[in-house]
Order: C-alpha cells, then structure tokens, then sequence
C-alpha cells in the first residue's frame, strides 16, 4: 500500500472526520462518474455516490491494502453500481411484461440518423444494453481509462476476463451502432 494511502486510511480508522472528507474528495469524482454512466442518470448517481461512501466507511476495517486505496474503492462502487442495474432491470422487466400484455406494441416510424455519425443517444444506449460484466469492464477500461490488470481487481475477474469482456462490448456496440441506421420516432 502506498505510504499516502496507508496514512490516510489510518487516519479515518481513528475516527478522523477530516481525513474521511479527503478520502471523499480526492475519490468521489471518478466514483461519480461511474455511478452516473452505469445508472444513466445524476440523481441515481448521487444516490450511488453516497451508498457507495457510506459502505467504504463501514468496511474501511476490511481494506488490506493488497491494491491501491482507489482500486478497492472502484470495486466497491462497482458492485453497488452493479446490484443498483440488475435490481432496475429486474423492476424494469416486470414492468415491461405487464405492459406488452395488456397493450400491442405499435409499429413506430422511423428517422433517419445524422450522416456525420453515431448519436450521443444511440451510443448510450447500446452501452445500456450490454451484458453487467461486459458493460462494466468497458466503461472502466475503455472510458474511465484503467488498465485492463486495474479492471481485473476491481470487478473480480482475471485480467484475461477482462480483456474479453471489453472487447465483447465493443463487438455488440458495433453490430448495435450498425443496426440502427435508423432511429424509432418517440426515441
């Protein structure tokens, strides 16, 4: 563990309020920014953000110092982030399923994309479709520019998983971003 680190998290062991407002400050931006790229909005992220805090200071006991204080954090955060999308998706599904038996879909009209290329949109929302694990290395490696070794430790995988993972995502993002020349109406 790096001796700053190792102060630092000393330092918030003790009970020292301040040095776990350091801890916020220094981390809470990037954690931020992954909560609200995986939850898709910036008050789920807030919410994120603070679960997230709140669990670092309760297992701040357990941390090792076997990898970087931000690492540990990032897989803290990543597993809120994670248990937040698969416990939506699950909302989402029932929802969806109530809906679809009660009304027929109806076929929207379509709307051509921007030629200059691919819609802000249209790329969340692929992100938004891939598989948790696959979604989550690529917004770590490929946005949040860790390393793929960094991706390993923090989501628990190997750092071969991690390669494959971020490369599955850019392969379905393509094929997605390829499928969608054409945009529905009410998207």
């Amino acid at each position: 563990m790096r001796t700053a680190d190792a102060e630092l998290v000393a330092r918030c062991r003790t009970g020292d309020l301040g040095a776990f407002e350091e801890l916020y400050r220094q981390h809470a931006p990037r954690l931020y920014s992954l909560a609200n790229r995986m939850a898709g909005s910036s008050a789920d992220a807030e919410d994120l953000l603070q679960e997230i805090f709140l669990l670092a200071h309760r297992k701040l006991d357990t941390f090792k110092g076997e990898s970087a204080l931000a690492t540990w954090l990032y897989r803290l955060g990543m597993n809120v982030c994670l248990d937040f999308v698969r416990s939506r998706r699950a909302r989402t599904d029932r929802l969806t399923d109530s809906l679809d038996d009660e009304r027929p879909g109806a076929p929207a009209s379509p709307q051509t994309l921007p030629a200059n290329g691919v819609a802000r949109l249209d790329l969340e929302r692929a992100v938004a479709q891939l598989p948790d694990g696959c979604r989550a290395a690529f917004l770590l490696h490929d946005v949040e520019g860790f390393e793929h070794h960094e991706v390993a430790s923090i989501l628990g995988v190997s750092t071969g998983t991690s390669k494959s993972q971020v490369h599955k995502a850019r392969v379905k993002i393509r094929a997605y971003l390829a499928g969608r020349q054409t945009v529905p109406a009410g998207d």
